[in-house]
């Protein structure tokens, strides 16, 4: 039981030095898109817009329940009904002028024509297009994470070539040491290279305090922090770019706004249609349904309901107009939204052309660059030519390396946004 407790002891102390000795997960561009979804407040809108739909639909049903009124009514009356005429042996009583009813008056509603069902199905489209106008509102973050990750991504390698540059110097401080030490170089020489170390070194810091505002700005947006170091996952986009359809959230937006409209069509037709229900009428009251008769007494009256408003018909064609109208321009703005979509489509991948060809020729230019330097590094070697002249050279290599950085890392966030804007992500 000891030696148990011990081991238990013994993990538990391990336990902090595990946890801190575990790498930090690689965050992927889908990860950080689906992390700052749900940290976004907007999302919290979606329940909301549900429960509003759930219980105007449960409003809408209880048409269907009985409606049940109470009412109560004293009156004094002026003059009664009297029958005058003379009965031999029949004295007819006048009723009192002052005149008493309680009512309880119960209606079941058996067809509204469509009506309700109607409503209900406009509640649930209405639902339906305020879903989509926050996915709208959703979708455009991926934008911004784009930003972010593609900037981080380029500090990275941006990170590496200085780190190749130094590497370079290095060499360099290194050849022109033991020149110095031999008497064959000055150290003036040696020292432009130092002060050049330290230039690149600048630029080394300020690459990664840049690196850490990008990586804090991702971590506020996607609710979960990441380290100064951690490892954002270069995308892949799909081989093949070219798309036929669009899957943006705003297609979807301007589908369930037409189909909104055409419900209230339908719904402007159910409303002018007649309406027939059963009703029953029990009372308490005096007089009662016998005029002729002075005492309290309770009554009752029932039977079938048809009502037709003629009125909406006056107006229900020009309403139906409105209506299929707005589906109508409903459907020319998603024509022109799919317009200057493919239209954006179109420059992008012209724009995705352009760098390809500028990352082919700038790996030509690199590698004319390498061995210009191998060279300068062993005519620095041998006295040849110096310090200057050797920087000259790294310094216009890694000039090439830059500038093949860029085109890469536009390349890829050209790709990105190809896919952002046709929603194939």
């Amino acid at each position: 039981m000891i030696q148990h407790m011990k081991k238990q002891m013994l993990l538990f102390l391990l336990l902090p030095l595990t946890v801190l000795g575990q790498q930090t997960e690689p965050l992927t561009l889908d990860k950080a898109y689906e992390l700052a979804r749900n940290n976004y407040p907007l999302i919290k809108q979606q329940d909301l817009i549900r429960q509003t739909r759930d219980l105007t639909i449960d409003n809408l049903s209880t048409g269907f329940l009985p409606q049940v009124t109470l009412s109560g009514q004293a009156t004094w009356q002026s003059e009664v009904t009297q029958i005058k005429i003379p009965i031999p042996g029949f004295t007819v009583t006048p009723p009192n002028k002052d005149q008493y009813k309680v009512l309880a008056d119960i209606s079941q509603l058996i067809y509204d024509g469509g009506q309700i069902r109607e409503q209900k199905n406009i509640q649930k489209l209405a639902e339906k297009n305020e879903q989509q106008k926050l996915e709208v509102e959703l979708y455009k973050l991926k934008d911004r994470i784009n930003q972010l990750f593609m900037g981080v991504l380029y500090m990275d390698e941006q990170i590496k070539q200085v780190d190749l540059v130094k590497s370079d110097i290095n060499t360099g401080i290194k050849k022109v040491e033991a020149q110095v030490e031999n008497g064959v170089a000055f150290r003036s020489s040696l020292n432009v290279l130092k002060a050049e170390l330290l230039k690149t070194n600048q630029r080394a810091s300020e690459l990664k305090a840049t690196r850490k505002g990008l990586i804090d700005v991702l971590s506020l947006l996607i609710n979960t922090p990441l380290p100064e170091n951690g490892v954002l996952v270069k995308p892949v986009p799909a081989a093949d770019l070219t798309v036929s359809t669009i899957n943006r959230p705003e297609v979807n937006l301007y589908r369930s706004q037409f189909a909104l409209y055409n419900s209230q069509v339908k719904l402007i037709a159910a409303r002018n249609k007649p309406k027939a229900g059963l009703f029953m009428q029990g009372g308490y009251g005096r007089p009662g349904l016998n005029f002729l008769n002075n005492d309290f007494s309770f009554y009752y009256t029932g039977g079938l309901r048809l009502s037709w408003s003629l009125s909406g018909l006056y107006t229900k064609k020009k309403e139906q107009k409105i209506a299929v109208l707005n589906m109508v321009a409903v459907k020319l703005q998603e024509e022109t939204f799919l317009l200057n979509t493919n239209s954006q489509l179109k420059q992008q991948q012209a724009e995705i052309n352009r760098l390809q060809q500028l990352v082919d020729t700038d790996q030509e230019i690199i590698d004319l660059r390498i061995s210009i330097k191998d060279a300068a590094k062993a005519q620095l070697e041998n006295g040849v030519i110096t310090s200057n002249d050797y920087l000259r050279e790294v310094n216009a290599e890694d000039q090439a390396r830059q500038t093949l950085i860029t085109h890469q890392l536009q390349l890829l966030q050209a790709k990105i946004n190809y896919q952002t804007i046709s929603g194939n992500q």
